[in-house]
């Protein structure tokens, strides 16, 4: 496989298998993903985040607002590596509690990473709701 097919491979198995894991009140595989390096940034539909300590605390509140996710679908609308960078853009699709009330909702995310080490790393995040 390219690069790209690889890397397009590991985000609709392996990001959104972490995704799916943080709308069930899981954010270890999430965090596993994101790099350890500095600058980390989220601009995030609920709440927003920069540095790896405020990125921490972000995932760990949404940990503990996520429950009963009944659907998470990733769809990919764009996307692009380039040496060790690369983007995504995409809607997500979710039906979970949040604080215990059942929502669905599609957001837009835009997500850029870096390879570290040979592994793909999310470095910043983008994401808003869909409306209308």
């Amino acid at each position: 496989m390219s690069d790209r097919e690889d890397f397009r491979f590991w985000v609709e198995t392996v990001l959104c298998q972490a995704e799916r894991a943080l709308h069930d009140g899981d954010a270890a595989p999430r965090r596993a993903l994101w790099s350890r390096n500095e600058p980390v940034s989220v601009l995030g539909a609920w709440r927003n985040a920069i540095g790896r300590q405020e990125v921490d605390a972000l995932f760990s509140a949404l940990e503990e607002s996520f429950s009963d996710c009944t659907s998470y679908a990733l769809e990919l609308q764009a996307f692009d590596v380039v040496g060790d960078m690369a983007y995504t853009a995409c809607l997500e699709h979710t039906a979970v509690s949040v604080d215990g009330e059942p929502r669905t909702y599609t957001l837009r995310a835009t997500q850029v990473y870096r390879r570290e080490e040979g592994v793909w790393r999310v470095a910043h995040r983008h994401g808003d709701t869909v409306t209308g």
